[in-house]
């Protein structure tokens, strides 16, 4: 793939200079006519000093950093970024290992591939590129993948259609680059599961929650669960473990309800503690009763982007609202945002404000986040996008 060149405007490289990974817009005086959206380009200060090497994109975000050093992003390349991302889940001990076949291998600016995601389900590696540079370069990736992780990925499912930009004009199809068609039972923390990665959300499962379930797991014992946006039923199965006297599972989607239902027969057949239902989560809150004493807030980013901020954090108002109004006295809250336009503290106020409304005693138990295999690039931390909260209301 040919390099073309970008320079910047004078004094718009302190980013860079301090490792951020984007280039925007706004900070481009000169670039080739002839730079297409995808193409490898270099990055030069207004003085001529070499800065880095990325994909160009049309858009606010301009360039997506490689390399701050001029390399060559060959096969070499991607196997030395996939080898590093990969050792690091040996150290968390989540590669390889019998209790454990599903986690995130690559992490977009956190593991130094802005634009790309995989995930592992057993056998299977889900890639979603969410650049055009990234889908350009998604067979040399599957290469790379193969040759790093060797006998245990056999098949790698292409998935980028609605993560792409449309005015791309890409005609991106989701399918297989390697092997095929494949039913997986993936494990997570001994728990098995299906993953729908052909039709089901992001990558078919969200990943992010592993340790997150797994601390709710520990507040389960004899209480009355509620999993509110429950997609195919994480929460449910691990509060069932946790020895949960009842759970019930909601989701607008009649899909999710149908996975979430194998799921638990999955882990525990015939289990009579599990109900789910397939209903609009506002509407069930506000017509339950109060019925439970520990609920999960996990709901789709409320928020893709800054307009619509002011409207998302009333949405997460109002529904912790109701939560805290319907939840029994020594209830537990878990409460979360997957938004990355909503801060820390945009959420939190959002809660605190719900919880005043509600004129109940709140105390802050956890305050959680994404897992170590979605880390954060230190140089951008915009990568921090998972906020929760775990919460005691008397």
């Amino acid at each position: 793939m040919s390099c073309y060149k970008i320079y910047l405007k004078p004094k718009k490289e302190e980013s860079l200079l301090r490792f951020h990974p984007w280039v925007f817009s706004g900070a481009i005086q000169t670039m080739d006519q002839k730079l297409e959206e995808g193409a490898l380009v270099e990055v030069y200060s207004s003085d001529n000093r070499f800065l880095a090497i990325g994909h160009y994109q049309i858009g606010s975000i301009a360039v997506r950093v490689l390399s701050f050093k001029r390399r060559p992003i060959d096969h070499q390349f991607w196997v030395d970024k996939i080898h590093s991302a990969y050792q690091l889940r040996c150290v968390l001990g989540l590669a390889n290992t019998p209790n454990n076949n599903t986690y995130r291998l690559i992490h977009g600016e956190g593991d130094f591939l802005p634009g790309l995601v995989i995930d592992i389900y057993a056998n299977t590696a889900v890639m979603q590129a969410h650049s055009v540079g990234m889908h350009m370069c998604r067979m040399e990736i599957a290469a790379a993948l193969k040759e790093v992780m060797r006998d245990e990925l056999q098949n790698i499912y292409y998935k980028s259609e609605t993560t792409l930009p449309y005015k791309a004009g890409l005609n991106s199809e989701n399918g297989y680059l390697l092997g095929h068609d494949i039913d997986d039972i993936a494990i997570e923390n001994g728990l098995k599961f299906r993953v729908d990665w052909q039709k089901g959300q992001k990558t078919g499962f969200f990943v992010d929650q592993r340790e997150n379930r797994k601390l709710l797991e520990q507040y389960a014992k004899g209480r009355s669960v509620l999993n509110m946006f429950c997609y195919t039923g994480g929460f449910s199965f691990y509060a069932m473990r946790g020895g949960a006297k009842l759970v019930h599972s909601v989701d607008s989607s009649a899909k999710a309800i149908s996975l979430t239902n194998k799921n638990v027969e999955l882990n525990f057949p015939g289990d009579p503690r599990h109900e789910a239902y397939a209903e609009d989560a506002f509407k069930y809150l506000e017509q339950m009763g109060s019925n439970y004493d520990l609920i999960i807030l996990d709901p789709p980013a409320f928020a893709k982007h800054k307009d619509v901020l002011r409207n998302a954090l009333q949405g997460y108002r109002k529904l912790n609202a109701i939560a805290f109004e319907k939840i029994k006295p020594g209830g537990i809250l878990f409460t979360f945002s997957c938004s990355q336009v909503v801060s820390k503290e945009n959420f939190r106020l959002a809660v605190f404000s719900a919880a005043a409304q509600s004129k109940r005693n709140v105390r802050i138990l956890h305050q959680l986040t994404q897992p170590a295999d979605h880390p954060v690039n230190i140089y951008h931390p915009e990568g921090e996008y998972l906020k929760g909260l775990v919460l005691y209301v008397e």
